[in-house]
């Protein structure tokens, strides 16, 4: 960035404090998984699926009834959000039973409600 600038009204750039944000950065790759991870947040259908996730574990058959979609709707979203590491899954028999990957998905979802709350 030229230095010379006068882009904020500024007469001069704080070097020292610019050079502290960008080492503090996560890289490049870091930063573009980070903007796919929140793509799949993206979509009010995952977020309801990953919402009646969070009060357990939950087969297709019980997430397509509290969700309101069919089976196979279901399935494809759960394929996304396995993708992302978001949910994982048990089978018991023939039954698959999906559940939220860890606390962070539960803790993204309470700070994303309490923001929008605010």
């Amino acid at each position: 960035m030229n230095n010379k600038t006068n882009c904020c009204g500024a007469e001069h750039v704080h070097h020292r404090t610019t050079q502290e944000i960008t080492a503090a950065m996560p890289d490049d790759d870091a930063l573009i998984d980070l903007a796919e991870l929140f793509k799949v947040f993206g979509d009010s259908t995952r977020i309801k699926l990953l919402t009646a996730l969070s009060s357990g574990e939950l087969c297709v058959c019980e997430l397509s009834e509290t969700v309101g979609m069919s089976s196979s709707a279901v399935s494809h979203q759960l394929k996304i959000l396995k993708q992302a590491k978001l949910v994982g899954f048990r089978r018991e028999g023939k039954t698959v039973y999906y559940f939220l990957a860890d606390d962070h998905v539960m803790t993204i979802l309470k700070q994303g409600i309490e923001h929008i709350s605010e």
